[in-house]
């Protein structure tokens, strides 16, 4: 079934479901409707020769250069060439696919004023597999993603390149093969299809998708390290944190109590009256990343289903108003702050696994959980991996949305920098899978050594481990143990198996 788009109810998943798992999409007749209506609107105009931001101007500082009829026709196609300026690698499909969607649920509103071909031949190229080649660098964030939309402007109009079915070909033969047709832009067509800041937000929404999925997982590691560590357990009583009121501590301690249910930990014994902050404090800090991650998504789905265009067109008032509305920085800056999330969480889980190695914390466990310590050394160079890994977050962590530096004469003097956190998030996140990965390793291996009966969401994370990561008897080359881990973090393995046994975490 397909995905309708009427410039509203555009979420995360939905983004995830489009760009990264192919569902297709159709435009809803009233959004067609809305289109055609705002394109009758600017047509007049331009028919009566009203001056209008970039249909009839040049754009940028060039904004005060009135076209003449022969240039508006030459425009839109020189405005794609110009700003087809990125550089280097090629974005994944995936984020040209999740801005493909967005932008054409913008169009969608009825505010874009291009016409109708253009929408319905990106419907068309995602439903079909064709997938413009975007160069990943290039965009400030402001004045939309430039650059890259450009890239897939190329396409529509028949030149650049794209990917259809795994091969990268000329921009018309990627159509052609795919019974498509390429369109010759008309007045405002070009700046349409690029004036929003369309990629940087598909990255968000897909960040944000998998930094969830990943918290969760942080959570059942904790849960891990929690019963390995004979930690007591009334801190992650819900009640404390409902007193507070914390949504996501909230959530965490109900994820983690969850995972721990039916451990022999919870039947009494001896434990310390309070364990160490990394222990303790985890439904505080964890829950703060969730309730980061809600604040960012709400403002994210706004921007999925709002109008990022200048100027932006009211049919209805026969109205053209120019403005910023493709300034990235309400969507940047909580992304900022979700990065700091995840690199926050990362430094957390290593500091669960330094007591998990470290004789003098591990209440009995022998020294970096080594079966002979001193002939081996256990898992005591893994720890140099996590913390390598966290030293290039806390890099990368550095906010992007204060570091604006000038453009295009100093008319665009205040920009987002909105796609190099795009572009961090996605390192950041990828370390984390790394650092947590490490984590899940120790626990397992110290959970074996303890061999009591373990909560239920623990047990089934457990086996997914050992499924990948044999026990650690005798030394051996630890390389392939980590890597491995972090691509099953990265796939949610553990969180499938652990929500298959026990329910939802969320």
């Amino acid at each position: 079934m397909a995905l309708i788009l009427d410039g509203t109810g555009l979420t995360t998943e939905k983004v995830v479901q489009v760009a990264r798992h192919g569902e297709k999409v159709e435009l809803h007749p009233e959004a067609e409707e809305r289109i055609r209506t705002c394109r009758a609107m600017i047509e007049r105009k331009i028919d009566a020769r009203e001056i209008m931001y970039g249909v009839n101007t040049g754009i940028g500082e060039f904004s005060e250069t009135i076209l003449t009829d022969e240039e508006v026709k030459q425009f839109q196609r020189y405005l794609i060439y110009n700003h087809a300026a990125g550089i280097g690698d090629p974005a994944p499909e995936e984020y040209v696919r999740g801005a493909m969607l967005s932008r054409i649920n913008v169009h969608a509103m009825g505010y874009s004023a291009l016409r109708l071909v253009i929408p319905r031949l990106m419907v068309e190229m995602l439903n079909r597999g064709v997938t413009p080649y975007v160069c990943q660098k290039g965009s400030v964030g402001a004045s939309g993603d430039l650059a890259p939309m450009s890239q897939i402007a190329l396409v529509v109009m028949g030149e650049g390149q794209a990917w259809y079915k795994g091969e990268l070909l000329p921009g018309d033969e990627a159509l052609s093969r795919a019974g498509l047709e390429p369109v010759t832009l008309h007045a405002r067509d070009g700046l349409a299809i690029i004036n929003g800041s369309n990629l940087l937000n598909a990255m968000n929404a897909l960040h944000l998708y998998d930094i969830n999925r990943w918290l969760q997982q942080a959570e059942i590691a904790a849960a891990m390290t929690l019963e390995a560590l004979h930690a007591n357990m009334k801190p992650y009583d819900p009640r404390l944190h409902e007193v507070r009121g914390f949504p996501g501590a909230v959530r965490t301690s109900i994820a983690l109590m969850k995972c721990i249910e039916g451990s022999e930990l919870l039947l009494g014994g001896k434990k310390k009256v309070q364990d160490a902050y990394s222990m303790r404090s985890t439904p505080q800090v964890v829950g703060a990343a969730h309730d980061a991650v809600a604040f960012a998504r709400s403002q994210v789905e706004i921007e999925l289903n709002g109008v990022g265009d200048n100027p932006v067109f009211f049919a209805d008032e026969d109205l053209v108003l120019t403005g910023a509305n493709f300034q990235a920085t309400p969507v940047s800056l909580p992304m900022d702050m979700v990065g700091i999330a995840v690199t926050m969480i990362s430094v957390l889980s290593e500091r669960r696994l330094n007591r998990l190695l470290n004789p003098a914390l591990s209440v009995g466990l022998p020294p970096f959980l080594a079966e002979n310590p001193g002939l081996y050394s256990g898992l005591m160079l893994s720890q140099y991996t996590a913390c390598m890994h966290i030293v290039e977050q806390r890099m990368l962590s550095a906010p992007a949305a204060c570091a604006s530096i000038p453009a295009a004469a100093d008319q665009e003097d205040f920009v987002s920098m909105g796609m190099n956190t795009a572009i961090k998030n996605e390192q950041i996140l990828k370390n984390a899978c790394c650092v947590l990965g490490i984590e899940f390793i120790a626990a397992a291996q110290a959970l074996d050594i303890r061999g009591h009966t373990t909560g239920a969401g623990v047990a089934a994370a457990h086996k997914v481990i050992r499924k990948y990561v044999d026990y650690l008897g005798e030394d051996r080359p630890l390389y392939p143990d980590n890597t491995v881990m972090a691509e099953v973090v990265e796939s949610c393995e553990i969180l499938e198996a652990v929500e298959a046994e026990i329910g939802s975490l969320e």
